[in-house]
């Protein structure tokens, strides 16, 4: 199966010296030199791994990991500098994988790649659990072994409340990861109607559901049966 490596880093010389190091016959790359070229990649793309600059021309690498991590869990490394301790810190707590400070070994570097590329092949973007069955990655959700149809939007709100699974969701986590932060013209009502919109095609009744129950005043809980 195909790797694609997104490789965002302004320096050319090192954004191919990076693609160099990882190269192998699985691989493919995809270079760029800014949040905006890397946010339509991501955004068009299946990634096994970003590999993101913290420091580029037109912003902060760390809030990009934000916005990935809305809807993503694609394992993202860190490039930064040997002082920016802090860059370090806030990366990992915005939801950064690992991180590599410059001026680096490429030992070090493709092995910090293999160690995450592992974990995405180890991790699942498929969801079974008492007749569903949904795979992300392929958008095909069943039910019973019955394709369903869901939009874009429902398949959002489904894969956060399946990963976590259990707990509760809140609605301002919901609306801000599924419109990605252009919340100011998004109203409480388009969650809530597109939340009834996924129980009427997952759920045996919409209105008395078994999976997606709403938590009164908070948000909304793939709920576990016991």
């Amino acid at each position: 199966m195909e790797e694609r490596i997104l490789v965002v880093e302004d320096d050319k010389k090192l954004n191919d010296g990076i693609c160099l190091a990882l190269r192998a016959d699985s691989r493919r790359f995809l270079q760029c030199q800014t949040i905006r070229e890397a946010r339509a990649i991501w955004g068009a793309q299946t990634l096994s791994l970003i590999l993101l600059d913290v420091c580029l021309p037109d912003g902060n690498g760390i809030d990009f990991v934000r916005e990935i991590r809305r809807t993503s869990r694609v394992p993202v490394i860190l490039i930064t500098v040997n002082n920016m301790e802090l860059d370090i810190v806030t990366g990992l707590e915005a939801g950064a994988d690992d991180y590599i400070t410059k001026p680096f070994s490429l030992m070090v570097l493709r092995a910090r790649a293999a160690v995450q590329l592992r974990k995405k092949e180890e991790r699942t973007d498929r969801f079974v659990m008492d007749g569903f069955d949904f795979d992300f990655e392929k958008m095909e959700f069943r039910r019973d072994g019955v394709l369903i149809g869901l939009s874009l939007t429902e398949q959002k709100i489904l894969r956060i409340l399946c990963e976590n699974k259990g707990a509760t969701v809140k609605r301002s986590r919901l609306i801000d990861a599924v419109w990605q932060g252009d919340t100011e013209y998004v109203e409480e009502h388009a969650l809530t109607v597109a939340v009834k919109r996924l129980r009427d095609k997952l759920e045996e009744d919409s209105q008395n559901p078994v999976y997606i129950r709403t938590v009164y005043g908070i948000g909304y809980t793939w709920a576990v049966r016991r």
